[in-house]
């Protein structure tokens, strides 16, 4: 089942999302028209004195995807997955600091040093970080121009790396209950890959293992935990590591260098959970938080399956769930593209010319488009994002990229807004 079509009236108020049959009779008899395809939105013909339910807005932020879900009651009427486009900038800037630093050793300079004006603000996070944020924050803003949103929901922290460092913190019931187990538990599949930390096993039952024996004074520190497979782990028994992995002194480094190597996917959410909670205030809607273990302990008590859409749904105190969609929409962040006038090799002489003016008979790279092909080797039927080629002979990449479609042929589904969609 897809997810609910969101529903505007003739002044574009948000009302009830309605089911997608619903929706489809309403376009049949011509009381709507299609607003906008992704997210699929309809608007109506006539004045509407409907008033909206309260929706509940959930998000469960990541490092490379996040999961969004509108919930009604204990009913999910919308799932949505984002990808964040992180690692592409990290690798944008990575590679423009090699071309600048290769300019300035050529001695080549061409326009006054900056080295003084790079003061960061109180709040600074890097680029990759901050997009995440900026991301998260653009598509609330457009939910709640799709929907009557009365509250959000924001999972502020995947794991509670203070309070398992040092678990005599505060609140015994918590650090020492069941959402304890779940916090470590969950930190540390994500921090050893979900195998065995001594041989390497994969899709078996493992066991939370001290490094360092508790017998021999070792401690109960996320520094000092690890997963083995129960073989492994009762073979070691209270021996010393170094004992154990005497005859295996690579495996040995791995696991002393990766116990004190902290979760880089769970630091890239920790830094940036409060800078977008601050995002989420702006919107002056009521706004309450949840951790990464009582999400994934609702999830587990309702025997949900793991998907990011569905932890969004798990965030907070929940007592059931309904999953009336089981089709979330797919997100990718894609940009809008580069200023660069020319493209550089791997050694960042300029190779190729990029043209000045975007758009080519009315398309732009990124835009949604549909195209039927009538005769010539590409007969079919195609709809995905266009590349655009000032020769008028358009790429297209639908489930697989399609190379030299005519804009004759294309038609403008949705125009380009720095996001792919799927489902």
């Amino acid at each position: 089942m897809s997810n609910f079509a969101f529903v505007l009236d003739t002044t574009k108020r948000p009302l009830a999302p309605v089911h997608p049959a619903k929706a489809r009779l309403l376009l049949k008899e011509g009381k709507a028209a299609v607003f906008k395809l992704y997210p699929f939105t309809i608007i109506l013909k006539e004045v509407s004195n409907a008033i909206g339910p309260n929706l509940e807005l959930k998000i469960d932020p990541g490092s490379k995807t996040t999961g969004i879900a509108i919930v009604q009651g204990n009913k999910v009427i919308f799932g949505a997955e984002l990808t964040h486009r992180g690692q592409a900038i990290k690798a944008s800037l990575e590679s423009r600091r090699s071309l600048r630093r290769s300019r300035r050793n050529r001695h080549t300079r061409y326009r006054k040093a900056k080295f003084l004006n790079r003061t960061r603000f109180q709040g600074w996070l890097a680029p990759s970080l901050q997009h995440r944020v900026e991301t998260i924050s653009t598509w609330v803003k457009r939910l709640l121009k799709l929907a009557p949103i009365s509250s959000i929901s924001q999972e502020l922290v995947r794991f509670d790396l203070q309070q398992m460092e040092n678990p005599e913190i505060s609140g015994t019931e918590y650090q020492q209950g069941t959402l304890l187990g779940y916090e470590v538990r969950e930190y540390l599949l994500n921090k050893w890959e979900r195998k065995c930390a001594y041989c390497g096993l994969e899709n078996v039952p493992l066991q939370v293992e001290h490094i360092h024996p508790k017998a021999n004074g070792g401690s109960n520190r996320i520094s000092n935990l690890c997963l083995a497979c129960s073989k492994c782990n009762q073979k070691k028994g209270t021996q010393s590591i170094e004992k154990f992995l005497a005859k295996k002194p690579e495996v040995l480094k791995r696991i002393l260098a990766q116990a004190k190597r902290p979760l880089k996917d769970a630091a890239a959410v920790n830094s940036t959970r409060w800078a977008l909670l601050n995002k989420l205030k702006e919107t002056g809607l009521p706004i309450s938080t949840g951790s990464g273990g009582l999400t994934k302990f609702n999830r587990t008590r309702l025997n949900l399956p793991k998907t990011h859409w569905i932890d969004a749904a798990c965030v907070g105190k929940i007592d059931s769930l309904k999953l009336l969609t089981n089709k979330p929409l797919l997100i990718k962040a894609t940009g809008h593209g580069t200023r660069q006038m020319c493209r550089t090799d791997k050694f960042g002489f300029p190779d190729r010319y990029v043209p000045r003016f975007k758009s080519v008979k009315g398309f732009k790279t990124g835009d949604i488009v549909k195209a039927i092909v009538v005769n010539g080797k590409k007969v079919g039927r195609y709809m995905g994002r266009v590349a655009v080629r000032t020769t008028g002979s358009f790429n297209i990449y639908a489930t697989k990229l399609v190379q030299g479609i005519s804009f004759k042929c294309c038609q403008i589904v949705q125009r380009k807004d720095g996001y792919n969609y799927g489902f």
